[in-house]
């Protein structure tokens, strides 16, 4: 690999812009790659219409010499991090795959700290209303004396999508809260930046447990929203209360029917009829939360029937814990974080579940965007934004020529190694 590097960076030498970039010397590189540690010698130049010296070779193969490794090293260094329990071992199973020890644990939780989300294209709407499941997730911080927080989070869909026996949710985009700003307030900017989201024209269905944070959408929104109550919470409650309560069966038909009303008068009428002193306090909970909010026991397709949207197609909400489940089995499990640390783990799950590229340190992440095919699609990284790789192509002679000359499907196929 050395030899067939160092081939390439002479007949760049040769074919290069000489009015543009000025040869200097050649200096040394050392690079972790997918094909093992790789040491040589390369051309460095002057670029005279910028100023900067830079290495033609580094600029095409879209890696930074200084950074000591490739950025498929560190695109796959990422997406371990992302899927493994642990930066020990995304860096273990590198170690395996490769046959050398090609990046520390430490090393790619530096990296994954410098990480940031690029923006998509909005997406447009297929109808007038968007779904939203919000949960909250608690998760323990390492800093002494700071108490661990409720990291708020939403999905949002545009529907769902039946193919057989299997049903996937169309269009779904997370949602991480930061800032200072109140929850709603956030997620509705993200709404907008994200969909072709029109908060005149448009209405939501918000699905979410009796946390006041999740509740306060009805005041934020009010009659733009339908609030209902998480129905695995309700009927979770229920049954850790009425299990062997004869009033039981009762309570579940009233729940699976959106009958909140009967719903309420069967849990009132339970009361002062449980075993224990604890249990009749929290029936009185219970029953005190869903009075607040009677209406989100209700079926929200009935609400948007009375909007005249027509609601076929739409199945009941429900799928928050499901989503918390992804996030709690990489970010809870007995770890703690320090704040950017959780911030950046996030910020590239995200990006992981919603095929959206990752601006990295030497490059980008972005195979996980591409569509699955039967062959494994190609890995390819984007340059850093100080790099020259526009002029580098168009200066190099054989990238200009025929496709089918073997250097110039060498070139090509090396990108980013």
């Amino acid at each position: 690999m050395t030899s067939v590097l160092e081939a390439y960076d002479e007949e760049i030498v040769q074919h290069r812009d000489k009015q543009r970039f000025h040869y200097k010397d050649k200096r040394p590189l050392k690079i972790d790659s997918l094909f093992g540690e790789i040491e040589l010698k390369r051309s460095y130049y002057r670029d005279r219409e910028t100023g900067k010296y830079v290495s033609l070779l580094d600029q095409y193969l879209q890696f930074e010499g200084i950074k000591g490794f490739s950025p498929l090293v560190e695109e796959a260094a990422i997406e371990l991090a992302v899927t493994s329990p642990s930066y020990r071992k995304a860096s273990n199973t590198l170690e395996t795959l490769l046959g050398y020890r090609v990046i520390s644990h430490e090393a790619i939780r530096q990296h994954l700290l410098e990480v940031e989300a690029m923006q998509k294209e909005r997406q447009p709407l297929t109808h007038p209303v968007l779904f939203i499941e919000v949960d909250g997730l608690y998760l323990k911080r390492q800093e002494k004396r700071i108490k661990g927080r409720e990291e708020k989070i939403a999905a949002v869909h545009q529907g769902w999508e039946v193919n057989g026996k299997r049903v996937s949710l169309k269009e779904k985009r997370h949602y991480v809260h930061r800032g200072k700003e109140p929850f709603w307030e956030g997620l509705e900017t993200f709404l907008m930046e994200t969909f072709d989201y029109d908060p005149a024209g448009h209405r939501l269905v918000i699905n979410g447990d009796g946390a006041t944070w999740i509740t306060s959408c009805r005041d934020y929104f009010q009659g733009r929203a339908f609030f209902t109550i998480d129905r695995f919470h309700v009927a979770r409650d229920i049954r850790r209360l009425f299990r062997d309560h004869r009033r039981y069966r009762a309570m579940q038909k009233a729940l699976a029917k959106y009958d909140g009303e009967t719903l309420l008068i069967e849990l009132n009428s339970a009361v002062g009829t449980l075993e224990t002193e604890a249990k009749e306090e929290r029936l009185e909970a219970l029953i005190h939360q869903l009075e607040q909010y009677p209406e989100a026991l209700g079926d929200y397709r009935e609400w948007l029937k009375d909007q005249e949207i027509d609601s076929t197609g739409f199945r009941p909400m429900g799928s928050a814990e499901g989503t918390m489940s992804v996030f709690a089995k990489r970010l809870k499990n007995g770890r703690s974080w320090v704040e950017k640390g959780a911030s950046a783990m996030m910020t590239a799950m995200v990006a992981l579940m919603d095929k959206v590229p990752l601006q990295t340190l030497i490059g980008r992440v972005e195979k996980w965007t591409e569509p699955k095919e039967e062959r494994p699609p190609k890995h390819f990284v984007e340059k850093v934004e100080s790099t020259i790789g526009e002029a580098t192509r168009n200066n190099i002679m054989y990238l200009k020529q025929r496709a089918n000359i073997p250097v110039y499907r060498a070139l090509k196929d090396l990108k980013g190694f």
